[in-house]
């Protein structure tokens, strides 16, 4: 990698370093998905190919599928899995709660399914996704392509009783097509500003004929793995109630930093 790494990709770093000590030779691990999520499958990588950590992995989107292959780590299916020991993923935002808005990156369902089929989820974030309140980030929700704009419609207007900011909704885009996941569905952003009652809406959202899910993740993040650009990590563990607070150094000549270059 040429240069240095800017303060928030090293804020991501050592949060994702740090979260891989909670891996454990013979674990099944959820693989997240997004640009936190990439650094934690990175750090994995690393210690399957050098320390010889064994682990099965179970990614939570293709692009994770893939860069989990080209950095050594076995990647196996939810199905074969059937239960996972641990998933670790980033967070769009995070509340004092550990209440999450997950779903910038598109891959919200399966991270989902994924998060709650594990014994333990660790979010890794930059301090910057910390909120006192959800909803500052657009909620992303997935909905069926078929009859989208109905969906969209009975959305806005659900979001008239709701104890929210805000009521837009857009299609998320790819270029000039609308962005398709995984599962060949589409994205709707909601942009609320502020989410008062985050249960409340996540059920009434998941009631709506076409909506497939939302991402609104709510009590099901067990620990925050908070980084900061000068090299700090935070661990919150909200089932013991503790916060332990460390720094990590690095080399940014490491072989994990020899092949990115964004």
């Amino acid at each position: 990698m040429t240069g240095e790494l800017s303060p928030i990709d090293k804020a991501k770093f050592v949060a994702a370093k740090r979260s891989v000590d909670y891996v454990e030779d013979g674990m099944r691990v959820g693989l997240g998905t997004g640009s936190t999520a990439a650094w934690m499958v990175r750090c994995l990588g690393e210690l399957v190919r050098e320390d010889g950590l064994k682990i099965k992995g179970v990614p939570t989107s293709t692009r994770t599928a893939d860069l989990a292959r080209e950095v050594g780590i076995e990647v196996i299916s939810l199905d074969e899995a059937r239960w996972l020991d641990l998933t670790i993923d980033g967070a769009d935002e995070f509340d004092a709660s550990l209440n999450l808005i997950k779903g910038g990156g598109g891959a919200l369902l399966q991270e989902k399914i994924v998060a709650t089929a594990s014994d333990q989820m660790i979010v890794i974030a930059d301090v910057g996704k910390e909120v006192e309140t959800l909803g500052a980030f657009p909620l992303p929700i997935e909905v069926i392509p078929f009859g989208w704009e109905t969906t969209k419609s009975l959305v806005e207007e659900m979001l008239i009783s709701m104890d929210v900011l805000g009521r837009d909704a857009t299609l998320r885009m790819n270029g000039d097509r609308p962005f398709v996941t995984d599962e060949g569905n589409y994205i709707l952003d909601l942009h609320l500003g502020r989410i008062g009652k985050a249960n409340q809406l996540a059920m009434v959202l998941n009631q709506m004929p076409g909506v497939v899910e939302n991402g609104l993740f709510i009590d099901i993040c067990d620990i925050v793995i908070v980084g900061y650009g000068d090299g700090r990590v935070e661990t919150r563990d909200i089932n013991e109630g503790t916060v332990a607070e460390d720094r990590l150094d690095f080399l940014e000549s490491d072989n994990l930093f020899s092949d990115l270059q964004d």
